[in-house]
């Protein structure tokens, strides 16, 4: 079976740093395109990162300069350091094989609070 699961996340003071990650299993993690993808009470998905099996990447306005993705294909393992967090950031971050919900594969994630 596929499994996501992502770690990491938690309470945090505006202004800090947290660093998640999510262990693969069930697919041959380094040919896949991973995603993390944030989704706030309320609200639709946000597309934030994304790496490809290469390294490319990609980052949503909000993450630029702040948020970097990275992967360890030996590892079957996708990163995403976080800095300068604020509120706006709250939400659960999920890693996925794909940015749309209802396609490819979803973990559960991991809950994300900005807060003072």
């Amino acid at each position: 079976d596929v499994q996501l699961q992502a770690s990491g996340g938690g309470l945090v003071q505006p202004g800090g740093s947290l660093r998640l990650s999510c262990a693969a299993s069930g697919f041959t993690f380094g040919t896949f395109t991973m995603y993390w993808v944030r989704q706030a009470p309320g609200k639709g998905p946000d597309r934030v990162s994304s790496i490809s099996p290469r390294g490319s990447t990609y980052y949503s306005n909000s993450a630029k300069g702040r948020f970097t993705i990275s992967r360890d294909n030996a590892k079957n393992t996708l990163y995403l350091q976080m800095n300068s967090l604020n509120p706006e950031d709250t939400a659960v971050y999920h890693c996925a094989t794909d940015w749309r919900p209802g396609y490819g594969f979803w973990g559960q994630g991991t809950q994300v609070t900005v807060s003072s």
